[in-house]
């Protein structure tokens, strides 16, 4: 009886996960917009992280160069953590298993639990959010990850839910980093406010 409570409550949340993707997607995903703030993660997430870390060797600034290190560990421990989730759950995309409801511009394959994209864009918000208490900085950082959030439902390639557990995967190898960045660069006891 609770394997089938369970099952039902899966079904039940995949419904609510399709309908809300298919609110999003629309019949021909075109936008531009949409497709470069999903594209814009992969150049970010990997040049601002050696852009700080070249910055910190070229003016032999400790703390940049510190900065670049974490962020460079924020990305690798995102990476592999959201590799590792992907295998694990191996499910399938929206596109794949609904071809007649779910629309692409451009199919693309293999696993969808959670979002790269968003883990990146959330993973790389939170570290700079971290180094940069800004608000001018940490508003438009976060708007940024929503977008590519939001981005990768519009072009159908992942569910909301894929994208919420990215977006926290991502923030999760951010505080991870954080907490091996300050026990090897800063030898501080772990603690968010610097």
């Amino acid at each position: 009886m609770f394997v089938s409570f369970l099952y039902s409550l899966h079904a039940g949340a995949q419904n609510i996960d399709i309908d809300i993707l298919k609110s999003i997607n629309p019949r021909h995903p075109n936008s531009e917009v949409w497709r470069i703030s999903s594209g814009s993660v992969d150049w970010l997430s990997a040049g601002i992280p050696l852009g700080v870390l070249v910055y910190g060797l070229i003016d032999k600034n400790k703390d940049e160069k510190n900065n670049g290190y974490e962020l460079i560990s924020a990305m690798l421990i995102n990476a592999s953590v959201t590799e590792l989730l992907k295998i694990g759950f191996n499910r399938t995309r929206p596109a794949d298993r609904y071809p007649d409801e779910i629309f692409v511009r451009s199919a693309t394959h293999g696993s969808s639990f959670p979002s790269g994209h968003a883990s990146q864009a959330f993973a790389l918000a939170t570290t700079l959010s971290l180094q940069c208490r800004k608000w001018y900085i940490v508003v438009p950082l976060y708007a940024w990850a929503g977008c590519v959030g939001y981005s990768r439902m519009y072009l159908g390639k992942h569910y909301p839910s894929d994208v919420l557990a990215g977006a926290m995967v991502g923030a999760a190898s951010s505080l991870l980093s954080r907490a091996i960045s300050n026990k090897l660069f800063r030898h501080k006891k772990f603690n968010l406010e610097r």
